[in-house]
């Protein structure tokens, strides 16, 4: 079964940041981490749905030219709206996916701690709609906690795999650690090998 919505609010009513995402190391490091994987100095149009309380927002926003950051939780979109005030180019909304959808194509999706709260059916629907949104080059980037969670469905290598396996995708790279998996896949790069940024900028 999915997490059920109960839980995140439950989560919610009792701090602003339930997890920490602003404090810890762990999560510092981890968001570092994957603001440095991203194979590009800039994007154009980039989606963050569970965006949480939009610690790792604010970083995103410094390489994208625009970026939409969602949430289920009405006060974790409220929190994100509030770091983010006055970044123009960032939109931050209310949205339960994947039944819920953008109707836009984005160069960069970012799916962090996020995969693991729904089931497989719903987990392979969300990542179907993920890679049809992408424009093609665009880049999705998994990150996912690797310890066991009762509320969690799978683990961040567990979804690695499902990634790889998606049509349409090429892995770009690869982080395993013993608390996180983080992946960046490139997509609709049918034939010879992905667009590393050494490649990009002719070095390879």
């Amino acid at each position: 079964m999915n997490t059920p919505a109960a839980y995140f609010e439950d989560q919610y009513a009792g701090a602003a940041d339930p997890w920490h995402l602003a404090d810890r190391w762990y999560d510092r490091r981890k968001y570092g981490l994957t603001i440095a994987a991203l194979p590009r100095p800039r994007y154009e149009r980039a989606f963050e749905p569970g965006c949480s309380v939009g610690v790792l927002t604010t970083l995103l926003a410094a390489r994208c030219d625009r970026l939409l950051s969602t949430d289920r939780v009405a006060s974790a979109v409220a929190t994100t709206a509030r770091r983010t005030q006055g970044t123009d180019h960032v939109t931050v909304r209310r949205m339960t996916v994947p039944d819920e959808w953008p109707d836009a194509r984005f160069d960069l999706v970012v799916l962090s701690e996020l995969l693991y709260y729904f089931d497989d059916s719903t987990r392979a629907r969300l990542l179907r709609r993920t890679t049809e949104s992408l424009t093609a080059g665009g880049h999705l980037v998994t990150a996912h906690w690797n310890h066991p969670v009762a509320e969690h469905a799978c683990t961040g290598r567990d979804i690695a795999e499902e990634v790889d396996a998606l049509a349409g995708l090429k892995r770009l790279a690869r982080y395993d650690d013993p608390d996180f998996t983080l992946t960046v896949h490139e997509y609709g790069r049918e034939d010879g090998p992905v667009l590393s940024p050494a490649r990009a900028e002719g070095l390879a």
